[in-house]
């Protein structure tokens, strides 16, 4: 791959792309996972819902369930789009500085909104996704006219430095992979000045900034003019080997998602990969098309519908259908009422966005 853009007409999209941040984003803020939930609590479904329960959380701390790859999938994509962002807009004449000034505002209204998410009454916390975009953002774009081999240089080099700060960190009390006994506790307590409570780091930005560059990546990959079997290979073949070796290493390094330990990055974007993967094969070769564009409508208005998840939507949505449907369906019983009043407040969250994408509204940053 050469360290120069090649530009990618709309027409010639990859609709995979839309299709994986619209399912993944679907996921984290439509509240679907927890119907599991509640049949469990209810006594219902038996062996199968109960693990299929146990996946919509995440694990305890060397605990590794299908929620705890909602965020590096995240990640991934983010720098998977921005190849095909960076051609567009020099495909209309601007220019790299302008782009790089672009990327950088972009990049501070990230970590004003992710501070404004963290802050809580007495403390705040940059531990949600928008402050880790906010310092991984900027630099996976001004990487991604390097070529593969300094991408990938940096990205197992960032892993490498955080793994060792976190093993070798010579402050007593901060220097073990336990909770709150860790570097990135220490760095919390001298820049926020805060530990989370439930142990999430904000030096997480700097491993997973690998995730964002394995994107961009394959963003560039995609944009090959490639046959679908070799772009195939070249994304599912690795991150099969990323998934294999993670956990064959996790005897020895531990896969902990609350500091985002080298296995740990290396799994789930191992994931990452065998995902885009599947979702290319499905969108863009055997093109399903109505599946695609449901989930593409979704995804087109990603960071709007994170924040309006994340300020209290959800349960606004939740509020506005609960009293019908606790009286329509009554007769059904507490707890399928309530599985009819999630189904619908996915549907009014999809509803949202095909307002939007209907008039052509995209919130951006």
């Amino acid at each position: 791959m050469d360290n120069v853009i090649p530009v990618k007409h709309e027409q010639n999209r990859i609709l995979s792309i839309d299709f994986f941040r619209g399912i993944t984003l679907f996921i984290l803020v439509s509240g679907v996972a927890g119907l599991f939930t509640e049949l469990v609590k209810a006594g219902k479904g038996g062996p199968i819902i109960a693990f299929l329960d146990r996946q919509t959380d995440h694990g305890q701390w060397y605990e590794l369930y299908f929620w705890d790859l909602i965020q590096p999938f995240f990640m991934f994509i983010v720098g998977v789009a921005m190849p095909f962002s960076v051609a567009k807009r020099m495909d209309r004449g601007e220019s790299w500085n302008k782009l790089v000034r672009h990327a950088l505002i972009r990049s501070f209204w990230f970590l004003v909104f992710g501070f404004m998410l963290g802050a809580k009454e007495n403390a705040y916390y940059l531990t949600n996704i928008l402050p880790q975009l906010a310092f991984t953002y900027p630099i996976a774009f001004l990487l991604i006219r390097k070529k593969i081999k300094w991408q990938l240089t940096i990205s197992f080099a960032v892993i490498l430095i955080s793994d060792l700060l976190y093993r070798f960190w010579p402050v007593e009390g901060f220097n073990k992979l336990l909770p709150d006994n860790n570097f990135g506790n220490w760095f919390d307590l001298h820049t926020t000045g805060y530990l989370h409570p439930d142990h999430w780091v904000t030096f997480n930005a700097v491993s997973t900034l690998a995730h964002v560059i394995w994107g961009v990546v394959i963003g560039k990959l995609l944009m090959k003019d490639w046959s679908h079997k070799k772009k195939m290979f070249y994304m599912f073949l690795p991150g099969l080997v990323a998934v294999i070796l993670g956990y064959a290493l996790r005897p020895y390094f531990p896969i902990i998602e609350r500091i985002s330990t080298g296995t740990y990055v290396i799994v789930t974007g191992g994931w990452a990969l065998i995902a885009i993967s599947f979702s290319y094969l499905l969108v863009d070769v055997w093109r399903f098309k109505k599946i695609t564009t449901f989930f593409a409508i979704f995804g087109m208005n990603s960071i709007f519908l994170y924040l309006f998840k994340e300020l209290g939507g959800r349960q606004l949505l939740h509020r506005m259908a609960a009293p019908f449907t606790s009286r329509i369906f009554s007769w059904s019983g507490d707890i399928a009422v309530y599985m009819i009043t999630v189904i619908i407040v996915a549907g009014m969250f999809w509803y949202l966005s095909y307002f939007l994408y209907r008039r052509k509204i995209f919130f951006k940053l």
